[in-house]
């Protein structure tokens, strides 16, 4: 029954619901919870800064996957799998359907350096393993303001939260590793690039939102994609101490292609993630 949540694509309602059945593993259920309270609730009398994602939650809308390691080959793989099938069916499910990936917790805690390493290891299987090219228009050298990290093809943005987080509560979480992915189309659906006037209202919203509700003010690494400046790969996990943090991108991108087969661009054939039990 846990493979219902493990390792596959699901809709949230779907999710909550084998979480109050008591079927979703502890993992799962301490993941779901402390995302749901922290983007839905309020710190220091502010809400969540991000208000396109406490909106999409509080609507049901994001899809959801449960990883059994940050390590494991096969659930590295499986997580690709996932990718795919999520990239083919997020605007049939919902426009502001971003992914979001609930890491199992390491036996033992982990520091900061650890969990930057953990991300861009899984970042770089990932790349190693797509079956798609990497997308002609973005650069392979993260420190051009244009490259974006990008997965069957398809630009994305891969925000994480974390338990090392001790005055950036908005990246915060208790448990282990989450890594919500949100491809750019879904940017661009919404008309909050930062090329447009409603895009760059709602950073100034959500950089005051994260000044109250952090307590610090956002982050120097924040910034806008495609930004004469602006770096795009220090915003996936925001730095607490930057001794901790990489003063490079760990990744390393080519088009050489194809790198590996070991994820198939079939498919899985499984059920609505809206209705699927």
């Amino acid at each position: 029954m846990t493979k219902s949540i493990v390792g596959e694509l699901r809709s949230q309602e779907i999710l909550r619901a084998r979480v109050e059945s008591g079927v979703a593993p502890e993992w799962v259920r301490d993941h779901w919870t402390t995302f749901r309270e922290g983007l839905l609730g309020e710190r220091n009398g502010s809400p969540f800064p991000c208000f396109f994602g406490a909106e999409s939650v509080a609507n049901g809308d994001p899809l959801y996957t449960a990883v059994p390691s940050m390590t494991d080959k096969d659930a590295l793989l499986d997580l690709g799998r996932t990718l795919l099938e999520y990239l083919d069916r997020w605007q049939d499910h919902s426009e502001r359907a971003s992914l979001v990936t609930f890491f199992k917790p390491p036996e033992r805690p982990l520091t900061e350096s650890e969990y930057h390493d953990s991300l861009w290891h899984i970042l770089q299987f990932l790349h190693v393993h797509d079956p798609e090219p990497w997308p002609e228009d973005i650069p392979t050298d993260p420190d051009d303001s244009r490259w974006e990290f990008s997965f069957g093809g398809e630009p994305m943005f891969p925000t994480c939260r974390a338990p090392f987080y001790r005055t950036r509560k908005s990246r915060y979480c208790p448990v282990g590793l989450e890594i919500t992915f949100q491809p750019r189309k879904l940017f661009e659906t919404l008309n909050v690039t930062a090329d447009t006037d409603a895009g760059q209202h709602a950073r100034d919203v959500i950089q005051g939102r994260l000044e109250e509700y952090d307590g610090v003010c956002p982050h120097a690494d924040l910034g806008d994609w495609g930004v004469e400046g602006d770096r795009e790969w220090p915003q996936y996990m925001l730095s607490e101490d930057e001794s901790q943090a990489p003063e490079e991108c760990p990744i390393n991108v080519t088009r050489e292609h194809p790198k590996s087969d070991l994820i198939s661009d079939v498919r899985r054939p499984i059920p609505s993630v809206r209705h699927a039990r």
